[in-house]
């Protein structure tokens, strides 16, 4: 719904708080009403940095429905979608509504202590399960209820497809093209050996798939990882992981193709 106002955000950069104030003036010069931060009847956010700012931007505003474009001013920039030396092309398009809405899922963790209380998590990109102080962790797997093995080694990560490229790429995992709904579950520095027998690979899981997981009784914390956000946790008693139902509208314009973006960004 177009109300006039939009929402800005920043890195705090040098680079970034330039950029804000050259959009900020192009975008009020167009009759908009531009606010710092959040506010809940905005039409369009804008975020400004890399993706690091993107995901601890839609983690401040939990992931609203309302409509986001990211503009780069960081290295990588896979959600980002504009330049700033296109800011005036970006305003056109946004005004003709020449652009199209990227639907990018997201993965929740909950975890389940010894006494029964709850703590749930929610990433864009990911959610890591690891022990403490790099040492090895073991909790047995299950899928969809039914188990699967039991895991040895650093911990195991569980990325969305819009997450593939992230934390998810550098241990191994696959990318995976973001107009598929799944959960790619990836073990990072799995023990397999006589002694200790765990998957090597991805393993990729449909929507209505949950994926289970019960840690070995210990003294030693539990980190949950979401998006980089690190939590430690003692004395879990199990962690589900699953397709949340939150989403993120992301604005992609006519020349985004993911897999352009992939060649460019890795090949």
């Amino acid at each position: 719904m177009k109300t006039g106002l939009i929402s800005l955000f920043t890195n705090e950069t040098e680079l970034s708080a330039d950029v804000e104030s050259l959009l900020r003036k192009k975008l009020i010069a167009r009759g908009y009403k531009v606010t710092e931060g959040y506010d809940e009847k905005a039409e369009l956010l804008i975020c400004i940095g890399g993706d690091g700012a993107f995901l601890r931007t839609m983690h401040r505003c939990d992931f609203p429905e309302t409509p986001i474009v990211g503009v780069n001013t960081g290295h990588l920039g896979f959600f980002q979608e504009v330049w700033p030396e296109d800011f005036d092309q970006f305003i056109e398009d946004y005004e003709r509504g020449n652009y199209t809405i990227q639907k990018l899922g997201t993965v929740m963790g909950i975890a389940t202590d010894e006494d029964g209380k709850t703590y749930t998590h929610t990433g864009l990109n990911e959610i890591a399960i690891t022990g403490s102080n790099s040492y090895s962790i073991h909790f047995d797997l299950s899928i969809g209820g039914k188990p699967i093995e039991r895991f040895s080694g650093d911990g195991i990560m569980v990325a969305t497809s819009a997450g593939s490229t992230a934390y998810n790429y550098s241990v191994g995992g696959s990318i995976v093209d973001p107009r598929l709904n799944l959960l790619q579950v990836t073990p990072i520095a799995p023990m397999n050996t006589t002694a200790f027998r765990s998957f090597t690979s991805s393993i990729l899981l449909p929507s209505d798939l949950t994926l289970g997981i019960v840690p070995e009784k210990s003294d030693k914390v539990i980190y949950i990882t979401t998006d980089g956000i690190e939590t430690g946790y003692s004395h879990l008693k199990e962690i589900e992981i699953r397709i949340s139902d939150k989403s993120v509208n992301l604005i992609r314009f006519s020349d985004y193709d993911f897999w352009s973006k992939v060649k460019d960004k890795f090949l």
